[in-house]
C-alpha cells in the first residue's frame, strides 16, 4: 500500500510541477498557442490544466482521441511530435503529444502543445498559387476535441470508414471484428462505460458488444497488408 500511495505521490509532485510550465510555454506562443497538461488516470476528466484556447478545452475536461490512442499503448506509448490535425470548426493545428512518465516507468499522462497554423497554412497555399505551384500536403485528420468523453467515443465510432459507407447491420463479421478491434487499438475501450456507449451508437445490445469485443481480442484480422482498414 504504502509503494502505491508513494507512486501517485511522486505522480502527482510531476503533475504539480508542469503547471507552471503550461503557462509558460503558451505565453510565449501567444494566442496561437495552446498547452494542456492531462492525467490519464481519469479519461473522462484528465485535463488537469490548460493554458491558451485553440482547441477550446477547460479543466476538467476529457482526453481527446489522440489520448486515447497513447492510453491503448500503454507503457510501449511513444512522444507524438509534429503532427498536422484538424479541429471539427476547421482549424488547421500542429500539434506535439508527450507522455509523462512516473518513477517505475509507466505512462500516467501527457503534456500537449498545439498551435493554430491555419493562417499559415493560407498563406502557404496563396504564394504557391501565385507562384503557379499545383498540388499540395495531404489533408490532415479530423480530431474530436471536447470536454465530454462520450462526444470523443461518438467521433471515432462514426470515423469507421465501412461503417460510414454502409452501416451496421450492412457489415458482414470480420468487418464487424475489425470495427471493435480498431476501436479497441484507438483506446476507445479504456474509457469507461465505452463499451455500452458503443452499444448504443452501433443499435446492438450490450451483449453483443461485449461478445464482439472479446472476440475481437481473441482472433486475427484476416485482411492482408495493405488491404482496407
Amino acid at each position: 500500500m504504502a509503494a502505491a500511495e508513494d507512486l501517485d505521490a511522486g505522480r502527482e509532485a510531476i503533475l504539480a510541477a508542469l503547471a507552471p510550465v503550461v503557462d509558460g510555454i503558451a505565453a510565449t506562443f501567444g494566442p496561437v498557442c495552446e498547452v494542456v497538461l492531462h492525467d490519464y488516470r481519469r479519461p473522462e476528466e484528465s485535463v488537469v490544466a490548460v493554458a491558451g484556447s485553440v482547441t477550446g478545452r477547460t479543466v476538467g475536461g476529457a482526453m481527446s482521441e489522440i489520448g486515447m490512442r497513447m492510453l491503448a499503448r500503454g507503457d510501449e506509448a511513444a512522444d507524438e511530435l509534429n503532427y498536422l490535425t484538424r479541429t471539427a470548426t476547421g482549424t488547421l493545428v500542429k500539434s506535439s503529444t508527450m507522455a509523462l512518465r512516473d518513477s517505475t516507468g509507466a505512462v500516467f499522462g501527457a503534456l500537449c502543445v498545439n498551435v493554430d497554423v491555419t493562417a499559415v497554412s493560407q498563406a502557404h497555399t496563396l504564394l504557391g498559387a501565385l507562384a503557379g505551384l499545383v498540388g499540395g500536403p495531404a489533408e490532415p485528420p479530423t480530431t474530436t476535441f471536447g470536454d465530454d468523453i462520450d462526444s470523443v467515443v461518438e467521433a471515432i465510432v462514426d470515423d469507421h470508414q465501412p461503417l460510414r459507407q454502409r452501416g451496421w447491420a450492412q457489415l458482414d463479421r470480420e468487418e464487424r471484428l475489425r470495427l471493435f478491434r480498431d476501436l479497441d487499438a484507438r483506446g476507445v475501450f479504456a474509457v469507461r462505460r465505452a463499451v455500452e456507449q458503443v452499444a448504443g451508437r452501433l443499435g446492438i445490445s450490450r451483449a453483443s458488444a461485449y461478445s464482439y469485443l472479446s472476440q475481437s481480442r481473441t482472433t486475427t484480422d484476416p485482411t492482408p497488408a495493405g488491404g482496407t482498414p
